[in-house]
């Protein structure tokens, strides 16, 4: 029998460990080439380590919290293959090749009717799909739907493969083989009843409860809300905050949207949201007014030539995380679009690589997303500003006309920029917060893209 080891792969630039926050295997486990072992986590990323080969899993090195280095030997996967030599190098490849080909073939597009889009790696209702059950729903067109109704027996509920053989024939009402699948196991999955619609209500980021009286519950903060609760405290701890508001006359840029967002959904595929507009007015005020994009060391500021947006963006679980984009100055509006559209996509799918969150020099988060008219936004350090953006309302305002003032209905909002009074003072920061508002009042309402 051949003996395979499963190592942590290397997960991006200056990424030397991670932490271990669930196995997904047992030992004696059987697990398929491509189905996922265990979940880790850097300081921001989380991600998944799948099998690279079939065979049963002997030995588990490490416990749940550990925190392994990259190349360190997670487990043991044995096989019925022949005996080879093969040394570490070789296996972190064939991982990473793995990887590779997981992330590909979740951009692939799916023909069918049901799928119409890239699998994602969660229903609806937020059961995990793994690159194995993904693979077989777009090889036999099933649907998120259809998936969702599954009752998974494997660990943790999750669905297994053969859940989804046994759905297909029961389905289909006879046998299914999938090309490459090894034999089926008798297994019957049961159907539960879709849930009911009920009002959607926003997800509270939360550990596990460790105590409970009649009164309080005493729920430990899970890894990641630790890590932006101090990451807060500390901003609070370094930058002189202080905020400046403005309000924006965006009636063309909301009309250009709804007039251009149907026929670019059918030309290109994808949806278009006011975020990519956002981020490039602020990327030209940047340029405009270099002395907002730095940062400080000591007594010294350090102003960044390149222009690296980030935006906040909420997991499904409560929490935050903040994806870069690199060079936003000198793309395209259809460049912001689809680079807006895909972090935005992978975030939430827990798919960034470590190097997509770091390296930022600015930050826009977005309020209005729940409909609320602005906010003080903590700087997202080591940078001296962050952007809010409030929600857009119809408003009645005070226009000029060449017959003179009228009041009529137009869209407003409220942008917000929180600095660092260190280095930005009320004037800069005033200065710039009225560019942005001026950059998108004057938004071109005939640029096709």
């Amino acid at each position: 029998m051949a003996k395979i080891e499963i190592v942590l792969p290397a997960m991006g630039e200056g990424v030397i460990e991670a932490t271990i926050t669930k196995w997904l295997v047992e030992e004696g486990a059987r697990v398929e080439e491509d189905q996922s072992v265990i979940e880790v986590a850097t300081d921001k990323v989380d991600t998944e380590v799948p099998s690279p080969d079939d065979g049963v899993i002997t030995k588990l090195f490490f416990r749940e919290g550990d925190i392994p280095k990259v190349g360190d030997v997670l487990a043991w996967l044995e096989n019925d293959k022949e005996e080879e030599d093969i040394d570490r190098s070789e296996v972190m490849v064939a991982v990473e090749k793995v990887k590779k080909e997981i992330l590909e073939s979740e951009k692939e597009e799916i023909e069918t009717k049901e799928t119409g889009k890239d699998m994602e790696s969660r229903t609806p209702s937020g059961k995990f799909l793994s690159p194995l059950i993904r693979r077989i729903a777009r090889a036999e067109g099933i649907s998120y739907e259809e998936l969702d109704q599954l009752e998974g027996t494997g660990m943790d509920g999750r669905i297994t493969k053969d859940d989804v053989l046994a759905w297909l024939r029961r389905r289909d009402g006879k046998e299914t083989t999938v090309s490459g699948a090894s034999s089926e196991k008798k297994i019957t999955a049961r159907l539960a009843k879709p849930a009911a619609k009920t009002m959607m209500t926003a997800p509270i980021a939360a550990g596990k409860i460790i105590s409970e009286t009649d009164d309080v519950e005493i729920i430990e903060m899970d890894r990641v809300r630790k890590i932006i609760a101090d990451h807060m405290v500390f901003s609070k701890q370094t930058s002189p905050h202080v905020t400046s508001f403005i309000e924006a006359d965006v009636t063309g840029l909301v009309e250009w949207r709804n007039n251009l967002k149907e026929d670019f959904l059918h030309r290109v595929g994808q949806r278009i949201t006011f975020t990519p507009v956002f981020i490039q007015a602020a990327a030209l005020a940047l340029r405009d007014f270099p002395m907002v994009n730095v940062s400080v060391d000591g007594t010294r500021i350090l102003r960044k030539k390149h222009i690296n947006i980030g935006m906040a963006t909420a997991l499904s679980d409560g929490n935050l995380i903040v994806p870069v984009i690199k060079d936003t100055d000198g793309k395209s509006l259809l460049g912001l679009v689809k680079a807006v559209n895909d972090l935005a996509n992978r975030a939430r799918k827990k798919k960034l690589q470590p190097d997509e969150i770091q390296g930022g020099t600015f930050t826009i988060t977005n309020f209005g997303t729940f409909r609320n008219l602005t906010g003080t936004p903590i700087i997202n350090q080591p940078e001296a500003a962050i952007l809010g953006i409030g929600v857009i309302q119809k408003k009645p305002a005070v226009i000029e006309t060449p017959h003179g003032d009228a009041i009529a209905i137009r869209y407003i909002m409220v942008l917000s920029l929180a600095y660092d009074h260190r280095v930005i003072d009320g004037a800069l920061g005033g200065m710039f917060l009225e560019r942005v508002a001026s950059y998108l009042e004057s938004f071109d309402v005939n640029q096709v893209i």
